[in-house]
C-alpha cells in the first residue's frame, strides 16, 4: 500500500479539519498524518491543553470540551469542512457490561450531538468510527452481517451505541439529503499511547505492561480465543482513505483479516522481554474472554479503498513495547 502522505494531498490540503478524540491512540496518529498533509486542524477532547501541546506543539488548534453537550458540539464544528469522530469508551472485555451506563450514555450523547452539529454547520465529510464489537457473535464478520443478531453481552451496550451512530448517518442522508457520513469498523486497535493499565486496558497493552514491569510467571486467560488486530497507524491510514474514497454510509471493515489467539499474542510479547517470562494458561470463562472468534472480512477495504495493513503483528507489538519502555523513562 502507498504511504498515505503520498496519495491525493490536495484532498486534505488547506481543509479545515476537526478531530474529536484527537489525543487518543488513533487520533494522535491521524492528527500527525493530517499535519503532513497540510490540513488546518482543530483537536477536541477532554484531555488537558498541556497534553495536547506536548503531542502537537503549535501545529493544531486545541479545544478542551465535553462533547456530550450539544452546544459545545455546535461550537467546535462551526467552520469545519471535515470532521473525524474518534471518540470512544475503550477498555478491557467486560468493562462495558460492568459499567454499562458509564459507557452507553456518554457514547450515545456525543455521537448524536456531534453528527447533528456537523449537519447543522454544513460539514462536507464526516467519518463515523464504529467497531468490530457492534457485530453479532459470528466468527468472520462481513459488513452486511451487522444486523444478523445481538452483540455479545460483554459488548452489547457499546456495540448497540455504535449501531445507532451508523443508523443516524443513514437517517440524515434519507431525511436531509446530507451525504457527508462515511463509516469504518476497525478491528482491535493497539499501539503507542494506548491504555496500558492492567485492569482496564485491552489485551495487548495490558500484557505488555505486566511483562515489561517484570511479572513472572504471567497468568493468561483467553487461550481459545482469536482476535483481529490493527496497528494504530494503519487504522489512521485506513480512515483517511475511507473519508476520501468511500460512498456515503457504506460501512467498511479495517483490520488484518487474520485471527491471532491470545496465546499467539502472549508469546510474541514475551519473546521481546528479557528474561523471557513463563506463561501459564488459565481456564477460560465466558464473562472474561467474550466472543470465541472475532475476525473481520477485509475484502471491501481492499476493493473500495486499496487498503491493506502494512504493519505485521510482530512488528506492531515490537513498536508498541519500545514506545512503552520509552514512556516509562520519561
Amino acid at each position: 500500500m502507498l504511504n498515505i502522505v503520498d496519495t491525493k494531498i490536495e484532498f486534505y490540503e488547506n481543509k479545515n479539519v476537526l478531530i474529536a478524540g484527537g489525543t487518543g491512540t488513533i487520533g494522535i496518529q491521524l492528527t500527525r498524518k493530517l499535519i503532513k498533509l497540510g490540513a488546518n486542524i482543530t483537536v477536541v477532547s477532554l484531555d488537558s491543553p498541556i497534553r495536547a501541546i506536548k503531542l502537537f506543539g503549535d501545529q493544531v488548534r486545541y479545544i478542551q470540551a465535553d462533547l456530550t453537550d450539544k452546544d459545545n458540539c455546535l461550537e467546535v464544528t462551526t467552520g469545519q469542512e471535515i470532521v473525524f469522530n474518534l471518540l470512544c469508551n475503550k477498555g478491557a472485555t467486560n468493562i462495558g457490561a460492568k459499567k454499562a451506563a458509564e459507557c452507553f450514555i456518554p457514547m450515545i450523547l456525543y455521537q448524536l450531538h456531534l453528527m447533528d452539529a456537523a449537519y447543522r454547520n454544513n460539514v462536507e465529510r464526516f467519518l463515523f468510527v464504529s467497531s468490530i464489537g457492534a457485530y453479532p457473535n459470528i466468527e468472520i464478520r462481513k459488513e452486511e452481517d451487522l444486523w444478523e443478531g445481538f452483540p455479545k453481552q460483554t459488548d452489547c451496550y457499546a456495540g448497540i451505541a455504535k449501531r445507532i451512530g451508523e443508523l443516524q448517518g443513514s437517517a440524515y442522508s434519507l431525511l436531509y439529503d446530507w451525504d457527508a457520513v462515511r463509516i469504518v469498523r476497525p478491528a482491535n486497535v493497539y499501539g503507542a499511547y494506548d491504555n496500558f493499565n492492567i485492569k482496564t486496558g485491552q489485551v495487548i497493552p495490558a500484557l505488555i505492561t505486566r511483562m515489561v514491569n517484570g511479572e513472572n510467571p504471567v497468568n493468561v486467560w483467553g487461550f481459545s480465543t482469536a482476535r483481529d488486530f490493527i496497528y494504530s497507524e494503519d487504522a489512521a491510514d485506513g480512515m483517511l482513505l475511507a473519508l476520501e474514497k468511500l460512498p456515503p454510509c457504506t460501512p467498511v471493515n479495517l483490520g488484518s483479516g487474520i485471527g491471532y489467539t491470545i496465546q499467539n499474542i502472549a508469546k510474541i510479547i514475551a519473546s521481546y522481554i528479557e528474561p523471557i517470562p513463563e506463561l501459564i494458561w488459565q481456564k477460560d470463562t465466558d464473562n472474561i474472554v467474550g466472543d470465541a472468534i472475532r475476525i473481520l472480512d477485509t475484502t471491501k477495504a481492499k476493493n473500495l479503498l486499496g487498503f491493506e495493513i502494512k504493519t505485521p503483528i510482530k512488528v506492531g507489538i515490537k513498536y508498541t513495547i519500545d514506545w512503552y519502555k520509552s514512556f516509562l523513562k520519561e
